[in-house]
């Protein structure tokens, strides 16, 4: 099971890599760790889990976050109460967005970053993402709102990008109201 300290913290360089595509098949390995990756990111949304087993909450983890420069991503997206839609996605593009720009009203979080941060991150309201599954099949996702932030959030971490690189520190709330809240 993974536990919160073997998550890359902000500070690791590593986080800066820019993540190399995967090829086909998946090495046991990689098809261990992302066993891992859904574990931690379902049971860290199940308040009774994440308590037990001391895990900050999260719904998306990129391969780099645990020192793997590997491009692949996963999202455990809550749609009803402990009840979830897994994404799991290798060498991950955004092929479309929306001209609509939104941000997270409470602030956008990460599992690398343990600090609250103030600001807004613009992202898109929607995207389309083209990738691979684990098997290494095409698939194609539309995502909206919060789930459109996680791909983008995760994406940026394969390019060796975190949340905080957009926030203006003199003025954390720049251009607000240029973007819609959620």
């Amino acid at each position: 099971m993974l536990k919160n300290k073997d998550i890359l913290d902000e500070k690791d360089k590593r986080l800066r890599l820019v993540s190399e595509e995967v090829t086909f098949p998946l090495s046991k390995e990689d098809k261990d760790k992302i066993k891992l990756m859904v574990e931690y990111l379902t049971n860290s949304q199940i308040d009774r889990l994440a308590e037990k087993y001391n895990l900050r909450p999260g719904m998306g983890m990129a391969a780099i976050q645990l020192g793997i420069p590997k491009r692949y991503l996963v999202i455990v997206h809550e749609i009803a109460e402990e009840e979830f839609n897994t994404y799991i996605v290798c060498n991950p593009k955004i092929v479309s967005n929306s001209a609509e720009k939104i941000y997270v009203e409470m602030g956008e979080g990460c599992l690398s970053v343990n600090r609250d941060v103030e600001g807004i991150v613009p992202r898109y309201a929607r995207v389309t993402v083209e990738g691979y599954d684990v098997e290494g099949n095409k698939i194609r996702i539309r995502a909206r709102e919060e789930l459109a932030i996680a791909f983008q959030h995760e994406i940026d971490h394969l390019n060796g990008i975190l949340f905080t690189d957009y926030i203006d520190p003199k003025n954390p709330y720049k251009d607000e109201n240029n973007y819609r809240a959620i």
